[in-house]
């Protein structure tokens, strides 16, 4: 019990370094360390600790900064080399779309034979294939054209981070 409320007045000395403790637990705090030696020793040693990291510093290279700049510049430039260039994707829409057609006027031409074979109905034969060939085809055809409208702005996004 007695450890349990140092640690309780030691996380609020911690607070007070930090500058984030209420009136009442420096209040509080104040009347314990009147009476508790291990919290005046810890008080005085966390004191000591950010008195000397006050004083730390050291020296970077003046060349680093350049280094570290470079090397980012160099990063986003492979980066964006391996993107598809936007003639690239475009070429792969119209040749997806052109499938497409094709694709699909073929099987709607060949479904009254397909159907004679199958001994199904023509038109149950067509809804079929526009259920499960075109509107999935057409659904990839518009998935390929906004693939780029959606990943445009992660990419300028991290752009404008670094």
């Amino acid at each position: 019990m007695k450890t349990e409320r140092h640690e309780t007045f030691r996380r609020t000395i911690d607070k007070t370094l930090a500058g984030e403790v209420s009136l009442q637990e420096e209040k509080s705090l104040r009347e314990h360390l009147q009476s508790c030696a291990p919290c005046q020793k810890y008080l005085s040693a966390e004191t000591r600790v950010i008195a000397s990291l006050n004083g730390f510093s050291f020296d970077v290279d003046p060349g680093l900064e350049t280094k570290v700049c470079a090397a980012l510049q160099l990063r986003a430039q492979q980066l964006e080399a391996r993107q598809p260039s936007r003639q690239r994707w475009l070429w792969g829409c119209l040749i997806a779309l052109l499938l497409t057609v094709v694709g699909s006027f073929i099987d709607l031409q060949f479904g009254s034979v397909a159907a004679a074979v199958f001994g199904v109905q023509p038109a149950h034969l067509r809804q079929e294939l526009l259920i499960h060939w075109i509107e999935p085809s057409l659904c990839l055809l518009l998935l390929f054209i906004i693939l780029p409208t959606l990943l445009a702005p992660s990419t300028k996004r991290k752009e404008s981070v670094q």
